[in-house]
C-alpha cells in the first residue's frame, strides 16, 4: 500500500522560503509510472497544481509559480521536496503531495504565511 506523508513548518514568515518534505512508502520516488507532485488549496479556493518530478528527475512547474518553486528528490530517503521562495500571505494554503495518476495523496499540511 502506497502512502505519502507531508511534513514541514506550519508557519512561515513573509519573504522567507517555504520548505516541505513528502515521505513515500510502498513505492519508489523514482517511479516509472507516476509523477510525484505538489498541490495546494488556499482557503476558499480550488486546488492548484504546483509542480512535479518524474522518473528522470526532471522537474515540472506551474508557469505561474515557476520562478519561485523548486521540486527535487532524495532517492536514498525516498522523499521528495517542495521549496517555495519569497512567500506572501497569498501562499497560505493546505499543501498536498500526491502520486498523480494513482489517486494517492498525502493527508495535507496547513501552511500559514504570517509575520
Amino acid at each position: 500500500q502506497v502512502q505519502l506523508q507531508e511534513s514541514g513548518p506550519g508557519l512561515v514568515k513573509p519573504s522567507q522560503t517555504l520548505a516541505l518534505t513528502c515521505t513515500v512508502s510502498g513505492d519508489s520516488v523514482r517511479s516509472a509510472e507516476y509523477y510525484y507532485s505538489w498541490i495546494r488549496q488556499p482557503p476558499g479556493k480550488g486546488l492548484e497544481w504546483m509542480g512535479a518530478i518524474g522518473y528522470s528527475g526532471t522537474p515540472y512547474f506551474s508557469p505561474s509559480l515557476k520562478s519561485r518553486t523548486s521540486v527535487f528528490r532524495d532517492m536514498t530517503k525516498n522523499q521528495f521536496y517542495l521549496q517555495l521562495s519569497s512567500v506572501t500571505p497569498e501562499d497560505t494554503a493546505v499543501y498536498y503531495c500526491a502520486r498523480l495518476g494513482s489517486g494517492t495523496w498525502g493527508q495535507g499540511t496547513q501552511v500559514t504565511v504570517s509575520s
